[in-house]
């Protein structure tokens, strides 16, 4: 048998990368199953290397994919058809199957919405928009959250199944459920975010890129009116406005804390897209948690932070984020503005609750040196370091700890 043609194989795979969340998606809509519409998809993919090696390429690639994949699922279902349900979703798919020229209704807005419902757990939300919306092999999840393959998997088939045993629509919320479905929302894109942005450039595929393109998605399909759109561009300005930095970040594998980057290196056109975000956004007056947090990372892009003005803003965060972390950041900007001693009295009452939150012991260990408390500073370094997420932010930590007076 001949080897398939490496530029049918490149178009598919082009295809497939491009397009994969918006042929899931429309999968997804008709079927109403998650795995049957990603095996329909593989099925469809294998199909392709050999009509098309045979036909020639078609001149709609993804709408010639969706097309086969529902005839697929058609297949599937009728060597397993047992009960009334089966027969009547083989009727639907018989009935709706798609005309390759026809437009195809991008359907992924419902997805997403579908990938983050509350039904499901954090992490498994996340998996599953990295899965089907960004086209993330298991794999891939699997490194980005320092599992096992299996274990991923195993997690990726349990949130399929909850889904369709919960019976969940695929639909987007109605108005009344908007604005905490959508908050679930931008939180699993901001956890995909931070998570590549832990994880550093040596992945092969970027987190932060593909949570910033969830993020314009979000705010491209959104319908006019009904989305809170100041939070979706808060979020999107947030991202933008650090990921800027990310050529900066790290030199000669240690980490350069912010105020010491060099500037030259930080991507204009991202930082200045995250500016004229957060200022639309803000000018919706509809106040929300990402547009407070991307006013603080516009705040640190000044050539000179205004530290009190940070400090304000942790402030009006911790009325929606009443959380530990925040008060941590709010302790960090009050050090920055001169209060050393009561962001230390802040962070020793944190402490119970962030134990095993790296960045407190690194900024603990920062305040106390500052503070020339320069023992217990030494001990914070080291939990600090034991706790540090890439050998970047150790080797950050244990240089500075080499350089307190012993």
């Amino acid at each position: 048998m001949n080897a398939p043609d490496l530029t049918l194989n490149g178009l598919l795979d082009r295809t497939l990368r491009a397009d994969r969340g918006r042929i899931i998606a429309a999968l997804i809509s008709r079927v109403g199953d998650f795995q049957l519409a990603e095996d329909a998809l593989q099925d469809a993919s294998a199909s392709a290397l050999v009509h098309w090696g045979r036909s020639g390429a078609p001149s709609r690639p993804e709408a010639w994919l969706i097309r086969v994949a529902f005839r697929k699922a058609i297949d599937r279902l009728r060597r397993i058809a047992r009960d009334a349900r089966q027969t009547a979703a083989m009727a639907v798919l018989a009935r709706d199957e798609a005309d390759e020229e026809a437009d195809i209704m991008d359907d992924r807005l419902r997805l997403i919405f579908t990938c983050c419902h509350p039904a499901l757990e954090p992490k498994s939300r996340v998996a599953l928009t990295l899965r089907t919306i960004a086209g993330l092999t298991t794999a891939e999840i699997a490194r980005a959250f320092l599992d096992a393959e299996p274990t991923m998997a195993q997690r990726l088939t349990r949130a399929k199944t909850k889904l369709r045993e919960a019976g969940i629509p695929f639909v987007i919320p109605g108005p009344e459920d908007w604005p905490d479905r959508l908050q679930s929302v931008l939180a699993v894109v901001y956890l995909i975010f931070n998570a590549g942005y832990t994880a550093g450039p040596a992945e092969p595929r970027d987190l932060c890129d593909e949570a910033i393109f969830l993020a314009r998605l979000i705010a491209r399909l959104s319908p006019p009116g009904l989305c809170n759109l100041a939070e979706v561009e808060g979020c999107l300005a947030l991202m933008l406005l650090t990921h800027a930095r990310r050529a900066a970040r790290v030199e000669d594998g240690v980490t350069v804390p912010l105020g010491q980057q060099d500037r030259s290196l930080w991507d204009s056109a991202a930082l200045a897209e995250g500016l004229a975000l957060i200022d639309a956004a803000m000018a919706r007056r509809s106040p929300g948690p990402y547009q407070i947090k991307a006013a603080i990372a516009a705040c640190h892009a000044a050539a000179q932070p205004d530290w009190p003005q940070i400090a304000a803003l942790y402030e009006g965060l911790a009325r929606f984020e009443p959380t530990p972390v925040v008060h941590l950041n709010r302790a960090v900007a009050l050090a920055e503005t001169g209060a050393l001693q009561p962001a230390l009295d802040l962070l020793d009452r944190l402490g119970p609750a962030l134990a095993a939150y790296q960045p407190y012991h690194a900024a603990r260990a920062e305040y106390l040196a500052r503070a020339e408390s320069f023992g217990p500073a030494r001990a914070a370094f080291g939990r600090a370091i034991a706790l540090a997420a890439s050998s970047a932010d150790a080797a950050y930590l244990a240089k500075r700890r080499a350089a307190l007076p012993h």
